[in-house]
């Protein structure tokens, strides 16, 4: 997918709530009712996940009510599934603001204009977003810690990220 056609991450389902078919999301959204809002929830692969009915806040998630969900077994049987929604059906970005999304893909290099890479993934492994760059056929890659020091301009509209890259930068093997 490209473009406004990606899909982002925005929940997962954490388990049943109760024994009415409810389900426990964690929601990775600023507003965790947001989730409801999309009612359609999609599959990494693009298929349909989950459709949402109804919900309410819980503990930085939501209890929700989803299509065809009706008894504990059958929300147990979500547990564990990642819930996407198109980048078209995101609110837009403000000024200076962007979805970690909008970042694959686009070209690293360096303020002198040396190419690093291009972003193929956002980590975080518990201690701060990492940008994975992509070195290209034979090239290694790289790990860049996504901090302003490091990543001082990200350009969304113009395409590009520029990195000062800490001499210690892991490379990736």
């Amino acid at each position: 997918m490209s473009g406004n056609n990606k899909l982002v991450l925005v929940g997962k389902v954490t388990g049943a709530f109760g024994v009415k078919g409810e389900l426990r999301i964690a929601a990775y959204t600023e507003s965790p009712l947001a989730l409801i809002n999309f009612r359609t929830l999609l599959k990494e692969n693009g298929e349909l996940a989950i459709t949402l009915v109804s919900g309410r806040s819980f503990k930085g998630g939501v209890i929700a009510r989803a299509k065809d969900v009706e008894t504990k077994t059958d929300a147990d049987r979500l547990r564990g599934i990642k819930l996407f929604a198109p980048r078209s059906a995101l609110p837009p970005t403000e000024e200076d603001e962007f979805y970690l999304t909008d970042l694959i893909g686009l070209p690293v290099e360096t303020a002198d204009g040396t190419a690093l890479g291009k972003v193929k993934a956002v980590q975080n492994f518990g201690a701060g977003d990492i940008l994975e760059i992509d070195g290209g056929v034979g090239a290694k890659g790289l790990y860049l810690p996504f901090t302003r020091e490091v990543v001082p301009v990200v350009d969304i509209a113009g395409g590009r990220i520029v990195a000062d890259p800490p001499n210690e930068v892991s490379d990736k093997d």
